[in-house]
């Protein structure tokens, strides 16, 4: 016998607590599957006699297949629901984590970035349509920080189990249990599914130009403030992209830091950030704010990204600045979800999240050519610049997307 399914209304905390815990940990396993095999590189090279390069190409495709679903799975979203959607996307997520253990060949890895790719795509509209239209608002900006805190750690948790098990065992072990890891979320959302339950997005009547801009198939695409959320987006993931690939050698070649404390530099980013994050959510709780709290968050991060460019700094405090720079990121985090949310009209939530935060993947796929090419001619300080002034586009389009914000949108109907 089927279960009914919840009140589609924000409802009591302990409801909007299950639901935030379900989505966080689901989203843990999308930024979790990202970092499965790179740290299998090395193992992989030898057992498929491939270069570098070609093992990148790999998550090339990942990233590419991974941005195209998620400009295009809201759609499936606000047309099927995000429940069915979520669990479609976990699963595969799930089949190609395994299907990395059992790969026979190079062109196996490619297909199973393709369906990594493809489950990857759909957690931001499934999860800000969850919220959005289920928590009550004055919990979003913690429903916000949740989310981001657990695909911070979802970051740390996979190169912490693979590569623990592929020197004990084999890299095929460790992609088999990182797939485990996905299918027993993909189980404990099962018996939960209760929680997730929310009908497809009502059509509802908009009450200025703006919002009647978003009232079906690809008309939402006419409200200038999407655009520019995914030009955010876009910059932000270049400034991610920049922090966990470049950043850290950069600042080891310019201030002589020794390679077990530059080891360590992503790793107090990633969590201080995830602080900076649980500050960020109740600074969120009021809205009329949030572009403010992100220019004072990534401003501070630009600052410290211009003294490690620039000053003299001991070795000691390099891992230290960086902290402090995930810390200042991590509060404007909750807030730059806000945007979004203020952006977006009732009945096209997981359209608009879809096109938004494709940004990211776009992002990330392109910060490394250009950032690559400047650690390959030697220019650390000009990485450590460029990542302060990608901050600072960053603070002029939070502001710009209040400024192209034409409407007050009408309340997401129940």
């Amino acid at each position: 016998m089927s279960q009914p399914p919840l009140q589609t209304a924000p409802g009591h905390w302990r409801q909007d607590a299950q639901l935030i815990g379900l989505v966080g940990l689901a989203h843990g396993v999308s930024h979790f599957s990202q970092l499965v095999l790179a740290p299998l590189f090395p193992w992989l090279k030898e057992a498929f006699g491939v270069s570098y390069t070609e093992l990148g190409f790999v998550l090339t495709v990942f990233f590419v297949v991974s941005c195209s679903v998620q400009a295009s799975s809201g759609f499936l979203v606000d047309r099927l629901g995000p429940r069915p959607v979520l669990f479609a996307g976990l699963g595969l997520l799930a089949l190609a984590l395994v299907g990395y253990g059992s790969a026979t060949g190079y062109p196996m890895l490619l297909l199973c970035a393709v369906l990594a790719g493809t489950g990857n795509g759909v957690f931001h509209p499934v999860d800000y349509t969850l919220f959005n239209r289920k928590v009550s608002p004055h919990r979003l900006g913690h429903a916000y920080s949740v989310h981001g805190i657990t695909g911070s750690l979802g970051w740390a948790a996979a190169p912490a189990l693979v590569v623990p098990l592929a020197m004990a065992f084999s890299w095929r072990v460790a992609a088999m249990v990182a797939g485990g890891v996905a299918l027993a979320v993909w189980v404990l959302l099962w018996f939960n599914r209760r929680v997730l339950a929310l009908e497809p997005a009502p059509v509802g009547r908009a009450s200025t130009a703006g919002a009647q801009a978003a009232g079906g198939g690809l008309d939402f695409l006419r409200i200038p403030a999407v655009w520019m959320c995914f030009g955010f987006f876009l910059f932000y993931a270049m400034a991610l992209s920049v922090v966990q690939t470049f950043a850290p050698e950069a600042a080891r070649q310019l201030h002589e830091v020794s390679e077990s404390l530059i080891a360590i530099c992503l790793s107090t980013y990633m969590v201080a950030s995830a602080c900076g994050m649980v500050l960020g959510g109740f600074l969120a709780a009021d809205p009329e704010r949030c572009e403010r709290i992100v220019a004072w968050g990534v401003g501070f991060a630009a600052l410290v990204a211009l003294a490690l460019a620039f000053m003299p700094v001991a070795g000691a405090l390099v891992p230290v600045m960086f902290a402090v720079m995930g810390f200042s990121s991590g509060i404007a985090a909750p807030s730059r979800d806000l945007l979004v949310k203020r952006s977006t009209p009732a009945n096209a939530t997981g359209r608009v999240y879809g096109v938004v935060y494709a940004g990211l993947d776009i992002g990330q796929a392109f910060a490394p050519l250009v950032f690559g090419r400047l650690m390959d001619q030697g220019h650390y300080a000009s990485v450590l610049v460029g990542l302060a002034l990608v901050q600072g586009v960053l603070i002029l389009s939070a502001f710009q997307v209040r400024r192209v914000r034409r409407t007050v949108l009408t309340p997401e109907v129940a």
